[in-house]
C-alpha cells in the first residue's frame, strides 16, 4: 500500500525505537559515536558532521515526501542553495528566475561569479524567454514557482523538457509550495531545494535547508553530499528533530494557510487602496490555470500586493498592522508582513509599492480586521 501524502507526512521515517518502543524519536546530541572492541561501529555513525540519527530520519522523510532518491539536510536554506551551485564547475552557465529570493540572487552575484560560474537572469515564467536564455552550453536552470515575492508561476514540466533538450538540468526551489502542494521531481525537475526553516518546520524556531534529488543526477548529488559533509553546514540534531516534528502537521497547517491566503487575497483584490494582488489562487492571476494543474490541494500561504498610492503607502500599511507582525521569514503559524524592496536594499528589483504577506493560521476575520484598519488612509501605526 502506498500511503497518501497526509499519511506519509505523519509516518515518514517515524518508527518505534527498537530498545524502548518509544513512538517519538529520541534526540541524539552526541558529536561522536563509540566503536566496539573490534574497532567496528555498532551503527554507521562516526561523527555528527558526517551523519547523525536525527539527520538521517529527516533526510529520509524529505526524500519520501518529494518522491526523490536521496536527500541532504543543511544548516540553512542558503547553505543548501550554495551547495548546489558549488557542485558545478567553473565556466558552467546558470540561468535563474529573474523574480527570485534575494538570497539566491546575492549568492549568485556575490559568491558564485567569483566561483567562475556564468550567470544570467531570465523571466522563466514566460516560455517565450526560454530559447534566448537557455542557450546550448547552459548547465543549470534555477526556478521558483510560485516565485518570491511576485508569485509568478512557471511551467515546471515544460521548462524541464526544454532545458533537457539543451543539455541543462532544472532545480526548483519548492519552499513556497512545499511537497504537500507541488511535486517538482514528478514534473521533471532534477533537484528540489527547500528552506526547511519555513513551512516544513512551521513554528519559526529553527533554521535549516535541504536538497532532494531525483534519479537523473546521481553524480551531481554525490558532489552536493560531499560539500554537506566536508564543509559541515549541517543542522544540529535538535533542529533536525524539530523539523521532523513539524513535517507531521504540515498537511493540516498548509490547508489552513491556503484557505486563509485565498480569502485575504480575494478581499484585497476588491479594496480601493490596492492596485494589484499577486496570488495564484485568484482567477485574475495570469498563472492561475497553470497553478491549478501544477499545484494540488491549494495555492499556498504566500501572497503579495501593491498599493495604489506607492511606496510610502506600502510602508504605512506595514507600520499600521497591530496583529500582523513586521518580520522577515515566512511559513510560520503567525502572519508576517514585509516591505520587501526596503528589506532587500537599494538594488532590489522588487516593486517599491509591494508588500509581501505570509498568511498564518489565525482566524481569517482577525487578520482581515487588522489589514483593513491598516489600509485606511488615516492609519499611521506605531512600530512595535
Amino acid at each position: 500500500m502506498t500511503p497518501r501524502r497526509t499519511t506519509l507526512a505523519v509516518h515518514a521515517a517515524q518508527h518505534p525505537a527498537p530498545d524502548t518502543g518509544a513512538t517519538t524519536p529520541s534526540i541524539h546530541m552526541a558529536s561522536s559515536f563509540a566503536r566496539d572492541p573490534n574497532g567496528e561501529l555498532p551503527s554507521r555513525h562516526l561523527y555528527s558532521r558526517i551523519s547523525n540519527p536525527n539527520r538521517d530520519q529527516l533526510e529520509e522523510a524529505l526524500r519520501l515526501l518529494e518522491g526523490g532518491t536521496e536527500a541532504a539536510a543543511f544548516a540553512s536554506g542558503c547553505a543548501a542553495i550554495t551547495a548546489v551551485f558549488q557542485a558545478l564547475k567553473p565556466g558552467d552557465r546558470v540561468v535563474c528566475n529573474s523574480d527570485c529570493y534575494s538570497g539566491t540572487r546575492e549568492i549568485l552575484n556575490d559568491l558564485m561569479r567569483n566561483w567562475g560560474l556564468e550567470i544570467a537572469f531570465a523571466d522563466l515564467w514566460n516560455p517565450d524567454s526560454w530559447d534566448a536564455s537557455i542557450v546550448p552550453g547552459t548547465r543549470l536552470v534555477w526556478l521558483e514557482t510560485p516565485s518570491n515575492p511576485q508569485m509568478r508561476i512557471t511551467d515546471i514540466r515544460g521548462l524541464a523538457e526544454h532545458a533537457r533538450s539543451r543539455g541543462a538540468i532544472v532545480v526548483c526551489d519548492g519552499t513556497f509550495a512545499t511537497p504537500f502542494l507541488q511535486q517538482p521531481l514528478a514534473c521533471g525537475a532534477d533537484l528540489v531545494v527547500h528552506a526547511t526553516t519555513k513551512y516544513m518546520c512551521g513554528h519559526g524556531d529553527m533554521v535549516g535547508g535541504a536538497v532532494v534529488a531525483g534519479p537523473t543526477v546521481p553524480d551531481l548529488f554525490a558532489r552536493i553530499r560531499k560539500i554537506q559533509v566536508h564543509a559541515g553546514a549541517v543542522p544540529s540534531p535538535f533542529d533536525a528533530w524539530l523539523t521532523l516534528r513539524g513535517i507531521r502537521t504540515l498537511p493540516l497547517r498548509m490547508k489552513a494557510h491556503c484557505a486563509n491566503a485565498l480569502e485575504i487575497a480575494r478581499r484585497l483584490e476588491s479594496h480601493p487602496a490596492v492596485a494589484a494582488v499577486h496570488y495564484p489562487g485568484l482567477a485574475s492571476h495570469p498563472g492561475h490555470e497553470l497553478a491549478s494543474r501544477q499545484m494540488a490541494g491549494g495555492f499556498g500561504g504566500m501572497l503579495s500586493f501593491q498599493m495604489r498610492d506607492g511606496e510610502e503607502a506600502a510602508a504605512r500599511v506595514a507600520a499600521g498592522c497591530r496583529l500582523i507582525l513586521r518580520a522577515t521569514s515566512l511559513g510560520g503559524l503567525e502572519t508576517l508582513i514585509e516591505h520587501r524592496a526596503r528589506i532587500e536594499g537599494p538594488a532590489s528589483p522588487t516593486p517599491r509599492d509591494l508588500l509581501r504577506l505570509s498568511v498564518g493560521v489565525e482566524d481569517v476575520e482577525d487578520l482581515w480586521d487588522d489589514l483593513e484598519q491598516a489600509l485606511r488612509p488615516e492609519t499611521s501605526g506605531t512600530l512595535r
